[in-house]
């Protein structure tokens, strides 16, 4: 008798993969491995990823579940739009001066599939584009002379966090991040001068 799909297989390998992923790196990180710890079959693993490429691409799209996170945290934290940015970048400071940080998921993988035609590399790329898009609507949200430079100068330095985070963290640098980006935010929600 044949055995009934687990349907709680798909999601299982995601997580152990994705732990796996941000501990060692992708192309660290072998199907067997993930197989092992996953306690599961080959056939259950191609079943529900048919390439590893194809589960990386799932473990980039979940990364956005930390981003929908922050926003959400920002949000409960200060009513205010401009604060909701400074709330945003500290975020991300704090997270990238844990101990354990070893680069963002959506960075990492970018940087590891640089084809952009690649389906981890598009899968980055529309995480970046969200993560655009959610700060160019809090920017115009908080009143923000020009939001788009606003959003790109906070994604420039939340860039910087999570490229360099680790090191920043341990060189005591990313509270300066934090402090910058405090005075990007209140230079943006002044009015522009006339030439």
């Amino acid at each position: 008798m044949p055995r009934k799909p687990d349907p709680t297989a798909r999601d299982r390998i995601l997580e152990i993969a994705a732990q796996l992923f941000d501990s060692e790196g992708v192309h660290a990180v072998g199907l067997q491995q993930i197989i092992d710890a996953a306690s599961c079959g080959k056939n259950t693993l191609y079943r529900e990823f048919a390439t590893k490429d194809e589960l990386v691409a799932a473990y980039v799209v979940r990364s956005r579940d930390g981003w929908t996170a922050a926003l959400e945290r920002a949000a409960q934290a200060a009513s205010d739009p401009a604060d909701q940015l400074l709330v945003i970048v500290s975020d991300v400071a704090e997270q990238t001066m844990a101990a354990e940080f070893r680069g963002c998921a959506i960075y990492n993988a970018h940087a590891e599939f640089p084809d952009p035609t690649h389906p981890v590399n598009k899968a980055a790329t529309a995480n970046f584009q969200l993560m655009h898009e959610s700060l160019l609507d809090i920017a115009r949200r908080a009143g923000a002379a020009d939001p788009r430079t606003l959003a790109d100068r906070i994604m420039l330095i939340i860039d910087g966090l999570k490229a360099n985070g680790a090191a920043m963290g341990r060189t005591g640098a990313a509270p300066a991040a934090v402090k910058f980006a405090e005075e990007v935010i209140h230079n943006a929600l002044q009015p522009i001068s006339p030439a």
